[in-house]
């Protein structure tokens, strides 16, 4: 296995947390929670001792959820912004049409260059570009990916919407890591897309 597999893989049992899906896997250990402190009291650990890097056999329930693994995170590349939307956006500092050109500036590209990399009707991305639509997270996150973004300027893109990374989602957990870990060449970009079956991000082939 690839290296950069090796190290996503490690990420993710680290940051993971989706309980439910990972206390349902065959295997797992239920680790405890709660605790007697040392003043006699009782105590409850942190949610993320149940991550799958606490699992002594992390690797084999790892590998068995990778197996049951299927891309739901299907969006539109778009939403309509209400008639208040609209109102509100002239008054507001930061959407994600006002904060656009900034964060592709720090990378060097356009609104066009970034449009032609991604899998989006021109004139629908041209309406995102221009604040009559609003893009959904799934366009954020390959906007992200194809134009090798900053991290924070996902993020603020992002917040913009009204998303944020969300460490139950197997899409966000990956997406951010080849974003904050700048591994933005195709070939190991889309074969660690490949590898936790996530197939529905609008990134031009």
């Amino acid at each position: 296995m690839e290296s950069y597999i090796q190290e996503l893989d490690a990420y993710f049992c680290e940051q993971y947390s989706d309980y439910v899906k990972l206390s349902a896997l065959a295997g797992y250990e239920m680790p405890d929670t709660v605790y007697i402190a040392r003043d006699g009291n009782i105590a409850r650990r942190d949610s993320s001792v149940m991550r799958l890097c606490h699992q002594k056999k992390k690797d084999e329930l790892l590998a068995a959820f990778k197996a049951g693994l299927a891309d739901t995170s299907f969006t539109f590349n778009f939403s309509f912004p209400t008639f208040r939307n609209r109102l509100e956006d002239r008054r507001r500092k930061y959407t994600f049409a006002k904060l656009l050109p900034d964060a592709l500036k720090h990378v060097s590209e356009t609104a066009e260059s970034a449009g032609e990399k991604l899998d989006i009707d021109s004139k629908i991305w041209q309406k995102i570009v221009k604040g009559k639509l609003y893009p959904e997270k799934n366009t954020v996150l390959a906007l992200a990916l194809v134009c090798h973004m900053q991290a924070q300027d996902c993020a603020k893109l992002l917040g913009a919407c009204g998303f944020k990374l969300d460490a139950t989602s197997v899409r966000d957990v990956v997406t951010y890591y080849l974003i904050e870990h700048k591994i933005f060449n195709r070939e190991m970009r889309n074969a660690c897309l490949a590898e936790y079956k996530i197939s529905n991000l609008p990134i031009k082939d």
